[in-house]
């Protein structure tokens, strides 16, 4: 055949194909190269969380959908744990980071847990609504063949209990997807999140094990991040500012006159001063303090009834102890460099450890029994280990030891080692442990329509003595509000238990300056204003009350011949030296007329404690006919004894006045929450 024997035709042969080898390991290797390049481009900014999935090789997924960091703490804890048990390679993620049209294409071996917190009404949280959208429109079977657990967090004192993660539990059961262990909820109402959260981890690490066939291991330490020292401080370098925006070689933040520009939330507070501060209460050993933050110049808005965050920062003392606790240098500055690209920094970095200490690292909060346990490894010797391993085995016992003694991470680890230092705890370790310090929340005092460029907050300063007899136990905002207040109104300082830098980093917060951003709430005024309203808020829970009164008196001035429907409010106080604003009122009374009506409850002030529900049963015939005549019902304060118990009367009262079971009033009253008639603000 072309006058070629059989061996030329062999080697023929031999050659064609090395040469097809040849061209289509070239092919496939540059097809590989252009695949992996594309990847790499795409995956950089992507949003698919199964490209993200697959292009950083993880095999299980946790998401988060946290309100006030609880969820996140609790998903990060867990996540940390399935690396150090099983050695999983764990994306943990907040919901709003990534879109989940892909999540179907998961493989079956990957399992995604869902730690889903529950916010007002039975609300997803904020950063959850694209994700509560995602999962209202999966259609029935979209997901199946998908692995998932689920933990909710929630407070048993609301009427919509854990509602975010029942919603989430309904919506995977109609598309099909598949449950690992048990949907259990974490109930703050009863202070059991940390009991709640282990009974379920234990059952669900168990069921696990079991589908993905996982080999446990010794759990140790093995850092997310690499801290890198830096040796000379730099301008880039934060001192503890909110955010990098304020690092002084970034300008653009701010305008030509030097006005701060937003937008403000929850990733970029405004520094704004307190123009105003006073205490309210009178004769008492007790401190409520009214601040007033000024947000003229800024982009900041506000509508009557929203809520204000403030961001706050750790005291001197507490500050103190902590460096000492773990033998840490302040002045130390360092670099976190993530050792998974998933993996977000908790606070801006560079830094100084004394900066992420004071300003952003939970160092006062309570104790979880997990992360104390965690700590076994880094005892300062045996004797304290036995200790610290019983305590972290015995639920009952830790809380004798522990919680009941209100005891922070420093005074607990003191309080084991007889006072000696824990040296051997890496700086690292609490970094990823201790939680990130939060903003606290607070409703608004005043009217957006009266104070357009000012925001009220009252609140009680947290201080009681400590049940060890050691000084007392106080909290972190209130506290600093309160030192504020002192220095703002030249008084003794020395009479405060604990002190504050209110300077800040590089003095942003000099001139009494603090880190705020408004949350907002569906806890608002009918837009009718003939509309009779009732108003019920004992304490600091009269805060928003004051604002719709403040908004109804500048309404009438502003709009003649504006009709006013009946506003009732009923407030509860001990006695006259804690009752709130009481120079006020009357001048409220004086502008709306009949139209507005206060009843007190004092509690303290007879033998018998009277309080606002005892109030509520006293004008139960005129609290039910101004329901009945399309009126409005609000509650501010503590869910769990006051707000219950008005929620109690009103059952009886609905009972009573229309003959039917409490059953069916209770019925009523579920109704008019869910057409925003009966409207909470508790906490």
């Amino acid at each position: 055949m072309l006058g070629m024997d059989s061996t030329d035709w062999g080697m023929l042969c031999a050659l064609l194909l090395a040469v097809t080898t040849h061209w289509k390991k070239g092919n496939i290797k540059v097809t590989l190269s252009h695949d992996d390049e594309t990847s790499t481009a795409d995956i950089r900014d992507s949003r698919d969380i199964c490209k993200v999935m697959k292009a950083h090789k993880k095999n299980f997924l946790v998401l988060y959908a946290s309100q006030t960091g609880t969820a996140e703490d609790y998903a990060k804890q867990f996540a940390k744990e399935l690396t150090a048990k099983f050695s999983l390679s764990v994306l943990c993620t907040d919901v709003e980071n990534y879109n989940f049209e892909s999540l179907h294409q998961l493989p079956p071996h990957v399992v995604v847990s869902l730690f889903i917190s529950t916010y007002g009404e039975g609300e997803f949280p904020d950063s959850a609504l694209q994700f509560e959208k995602f999962l209202s429109a999966i259609s029935e079977g979209g997901l199946s063949g998908l692995n998932v657990t689920l933990f909710g967090f929630g407070n048993s004192t609301y009427e919509f209990y854990n509602g975010a993660s029942k919603k989430v539990m309904e919506h995977l059961k109609r598309s099909h997807a598949t449950l690992i262990g048990n949907h259990d909820l974490a109930d703050d109402g009863t202070h059991t999140t940390d009991e709640d959260y282990l009974a379920w981890k234990e059952n669900t690490l168990q069921a696990l094990k079991k589908q993905l066939r996982l080999n446990e291991h010794e759990q140790k330490y093995e850092p997310f991040f690499e801290v890198e020292k830096i040796d000379a401080m730099r301008e880039n370098i934060s001192l503890g500012e909110p955010s990098l925006a304020y690092l002084q070689p970034i300008t653009h933040s701010f305008s030509s006159i030097n006005i701060q520009l937003g937008p403000f939330g929850l990733n970029q507070p405004y520094v704004a001063p307190i123009v105003k501060s006073r205490e309210l209460f009178e004769d008492t050993d007790r401190s409520c303090v009214h601040s007033e933050f000024d947000i003229s110049g800024s982009d900041m808005q506000y509508t009557t009834g929203d809520h204000l965050g403030v961001w706050p920062s750790n005291a001197d003392e507490k500050v103190n102890k902590f460096l000492y606790a773990f033998n840490l240098d302040p002045g130390i500055i360092f670099d976190l460099k993530p050792l998974d690209s998933t993996i977000e920094k908790p606070f801006p970095t560079p830094t100084t450890i004394g900066a992420a200490v004071r300003h952003y690292m939970e160092i006062t909060g309570p104790i979880s029994r997990q992360s104390f346990g965690s700590l076994v490894q880094f005892a300062p010797n045996d004797q304290v280990r036995e200790k610290l391993q019983e305590l972290a085995a015995d639920k009952d016992q830790f809380s004798i030891e522990i919680t009941s003694k209100c005891f922070d991470l420093a005074d607990a680890l003191l309080y084991l080692s007889g006072g000696s230092k824990w040296e051997a705890v890496p700086w690292e370790f609490l970094v990823e442990t201790v939680p990130h310090l939060q903003p606290r929340y607070y409703s608004i005092s005043s009217s957006s329509l009266s104070e357009e460029h000012t925001i009220h907050i009252t609140s009680v300063v947290e201080t009681f003595p400590s049940p060890t007899g050691d000084g007392n136990v106080v909290g972190v905002t209130t506290n600093l509000l309160k030192n504020i207040e002192v220095v703002q109104n030249k008084k003794n300082i020395e009479d405060l238990d604990v002190h504050f830098d209110l300077r800040g980093p590089r003095d942003i917060f000099s001139g009494f300056k603090l880190p705020i951003h408004v949350r907002h709430s569906s806890f608002k005024l009918p837009l009718d204003p003939q509309k009779p309203i009732i108003m019920i808020g004992p304490g600091t829970g009269v805060a928003p009350f004051r604002g719709f009164i403040r908004e109804r008196v500048q309404a009438m001035k502003t709009q003649r011949g504006m009709k006013l429907g009946k506003h009732l409010l009923f407030y509860g106080c001990r006695n006259y030296g804690d009752y709130l604003y009481k120079e006020e009122w009357p001048e409220y009374a004086k502008k709306l007329g009949s139209s507005f009506e206060m009843i007190v409850a004092h509690s303290r002030m007879t033998s018998k404690k009277i309080y606002v529900q005892d109030k509520l049963l006293e004008r139960e015939a005129e609290v039910f006919s101004l329901i009945e005549a399309g009126g409005f019902l609000y509650v501010c304060g503590e869910a769990k004894g006051m707000a219950q118990g008005v929620n109690a009367v009103m059952v009886d009262i609905f009972s009573r006045r229309k003959s039917i079971s409490k059953e069916q009033a209770a019925e009523m009253l579920s109704v008019l929450k869910v057409s925003d008639r009966y409207q909470e603000d508790v906490w």
